[in-house]
Formats: structure tokens, sequence, C-alpha cells
């Protein structure tokens, strides 16, 4: 090719390729343009047993899964045995992932609430001590303001008298469980089946929730 006229295709090139960058940020960084929702996003629940609290999260439409494992204490990677020793200040708790294009974090709270007997301090049923507190640990700040907003109005409306002492707070690092404890109600149907109900969950949340319980 002679130089000129490939002088000249250089420089045509150039432009499109200018002309093609110019296309591709005015289609990503519009003004005014909301970026789209992300995909999934994370829950995180303290209600005692997490056995349970995997078991009446994944019967929700919109949860992905559900891993349980240990937050809110100051021991890294703790064992089950040392959170259940009460020696690291973590509670049982249940990480969950959903679709927010289905289920609503707000949703989820409000489904959490009729899982749990909010109303005892460091125990749920037949588990007492620390590790069995119940408490929602916000992701974010947004989170926090939902989870806040709901107990305030849940105190106004519940059926039942006392008081409600669970907590919400901003959540920490979160360390999953032995493998032998994740979807325990799948893999051990029957000794599932008898510590819950042997534990009185279904009973006393009938007793708290009436028809709302969930179970």
């Amino acid at each position: 090719m002679r130089p000129a006229v490939a002088a000249r295709a250089v420089a045509a090139a150039l432009a499109i390729g200018l002309a093609c960058g110019v296309r591709v940020l005015a289609q990503t960084s519009a003004p005014g343009v909301a970026p789209a929702p992300a995909a999934t996003a994370k829950a995180v629940f303290a209600g005692g047993c997490f056995w349970c609290v995997e078991s009446d999260f994944d019967k929700v439409p919109g949860v992905l899964s559900t891993t349980s494992g240990y937050t809110g204490g100051n021991t890294a990677n703790p064992t089950y045995e040392q959170v259940s020793a009460k020696r690291t200040g973590h509670a049982e708790a249940v990480e969950i992932v959903y679709d927010p294009a289905r289920v609503s974090y707000e949703k989820l709270v409000e489904h959490f609430w009729r899982t749990i007997d909010p109303t005892t301090k460091d125990r749920q049923f037949c588990d007492a001590g620390s590790p069995y507190r119940t408490a929602i640990f916000a992701q974010d700040a947004a989170q926090l303001q939902i989870a806040n907003a709901s107990r305030q109005a849940l105190a106004k409306t519940k059926p039942f008298k006392e008081p409600i002492v669970t907590e919400v707070l901003m959540g920490g690092p979160f360390y999953p469980a032995e493998a032998y404890h994740q979807d325990y109600y799948r893999k051990n149907p029957v000794r599932y089946t008898y510590y819950r109900t042997s534990c009185g969950r279904d009973a006393r949340l009938k007793q708290l929730w009436g028809e709302q319980a969930v179970h």
C-alpha cells in the first residue's frame, strides 16, 4: 500500500475506534440511568438452633441458599464446641443469599420474626445460653434502618404482651459452621424432626404468633 493511502486508512480506523468508544461511554455512564439491581444479596439472622432457621428460610420463594454459621463474637474461625461452650461470644446464625427481585429484605425480616420467640434473652425454646440469642445482623446501613423500623412497628402490633428483646445491630464476619451442620434437616430428617418437636419450638411459636407462626 502506498504511504498516502496507508495514512488515510490508519486515520479512518482511528476515527471509527474513537466513535465506538464514545458510544460505549454513553451507554455505560449516561446521566440519570439507575444502575442495575444486584443479582443477589445477603441477610444474616440468629434465631436459636441454626438447623431450624435454615429449614424455615429455605421455604421462602426468592431465597437461593442458606448457610449455618457463627457471628457476633470475637473469635475467628470458631468451632461448634467453642461456640457452644460460650467461649467466643458468637451466636448460631444463618447467612441467607436471596434474589432481591423476588423477595425483599423487608419480607425476610417479617418472616424472621414469626420463626422465633423474640421475648427471651439468651435462649430459644429448649436451648439456653448466649449462643442461642436472637438477633438481626444487618449487612449495611439500609438493612439496619429496615430492621429497626420493623422492630419498632412490631412492638406496637405484636399479639403478645412481653417486650421484644431481639437485638438489631450491624453484622461482622460470618464463619460457616462445620459441614455436618449444613442442611441438617435434609440429611437427618428423623433426628431433626424429633429435636424440633421435643424442643417445643413450633408449640411456642403457635402460642406466641397464632396463625402467623412459621413452621
